[in-house]
Order: C-alpha cells, then structure tokens, then sequence
C-alpha cells in the first residue's frame, strides 16, 4: 500500500469516526433530555461556559444542524488528512479553538455545533496552496470554492439569526492561521526542503 493510500484509509476512518462520535453524543442528548447542550454548550464570556470551547463542536441541537454539518466535515476532513494527521491534527484542532474562544469572547448565547470547525477546514484548504505555492492546491481550492465557497456569506452577522457567525468567522481564521503555521519552508541554494513533504 502507497503511503497516500494509507493516509487515505487513515483519514477516512477518523473522520467517520469523529462524525460517529458526534452523532452517538446527539443520541444520547436526546436520551438525557438535552442536558448536555445545557452543560457543555459555550456560555460566552462565562466561567462555566468555557468547557464548551471544548465541547461544544461535539453537540448539535437537531438532526438538520447535524446533518447539515455531517457531509461537509466527512469531505473537508478527509482532504486535510491526506498530507497526514499531523497536518491534519493542527489543522482541525486550530479551527476548533479559535471558534470556540472567538465565540466565548465575542458571541451572544449558548451556541453548539461543528460549523466553525468545518469553516475552518475549509478556509485552510482554500488558502494552504497559495502559502505553499503548489499549483495542485490551489486548483483543488478553486473546485472547493466552487462546491463550497457560499458558506463564507455564514461569516456575515444577521439580525435576528440564531446562527452564530461569530463561530464561523474565528473557525475561518483558524483555518487560515493553521495554513500560515503548516506552510512548507522553501527551499534554499544547496540545501533540502526537508517539510516539502512532511507528515
């Protein structure tokens, strides 16, 4: 087996498994009568709040939200993963962070769900090819943005919405920081790029 073969094989079980997790935990919040959005939802600028920057991508308050989440998180995922899973692992554990606090500092009420991760993962695979210069980057980016480049509108606050686009905003950050900080060092006269291809 090639090595892109096995880190294809490697993403795809993780990230249905982190999608399966995320449904398992829906389950249960419904057997125990929502209790777990009530716990560990993010409470912004709240002590017992800020286990959600933790929590809060794991629950979703119905089965839209979570469906709506599911697709994308499985494709965008699976994407990241095929540099590796450190890569990926710094991709996806940015966004979550950075959505989960920008959300604790900056949102306005108990807020669940994935999106911001998935804004995350998605703004770094749009944005990795052009720190990285790697033209089969920057055309999957452009395919990405073609299927999936209208969520960005989810950055925008809405009035009135019960979306929190400030989970989506700072997810989105946290993807492009993620881009910055896994960006491949070049080359140098003489010497080997030796992240050109790292895990």
């Amino acid at each position: 087996m090639t090595p892109l073969a096995r880190r294809a094989q490697a993403g795809l079980v993780t990230v249905v498994g982190l999608v399966a997790l995320m449904w398992a935990v829906f389950l249960l919040n419904l057997v125990l009568g929502n209790v777990l959005v009530r716990t560990f939802g993010i409470a912004p600028r709240r002590m017992d709040g800020l286990d959600g920057v933790v929590f809060a991508p794991l629950l979703h308050g119905g089965i839209g939200h979570l469906a709506s989440n599911t697709l994308p998180l499985l494709v965008l995922g699976f994407l990241a993963f095929l540099e590796g899973a450190r890569r990926f692992l710094v991709a996806i554990g940015t966004s979550w962070l950075a959505s989960g606090l920008g959300t604790w500092l900056f949102g306005g009420g108990l807020t669940i769900g994935a999106s911001g991760v998935v804004f995350g993962l998605f703004t770094y695979l749009i944005t990795r090819g052009f720190y990285n210069r790697d033209w089969k980057q920057i055309l999957l980016a452009v395919v990405l943005f073609a299927c999936y480049g209208s969520i960005l509108w989810g950055i925008l606050p809405i009035v009135g919405s019960s979306i929190s686009w400030q989970a989506h905003l700072f997810g989105a950050l946290g993807g492009i920081l993620a881009a910055f900080l896994l960006k491949r060092k070049r080359s140098v006269p003489g010497g080997t790029d030796r992240n050109r291809f790292g895990a």
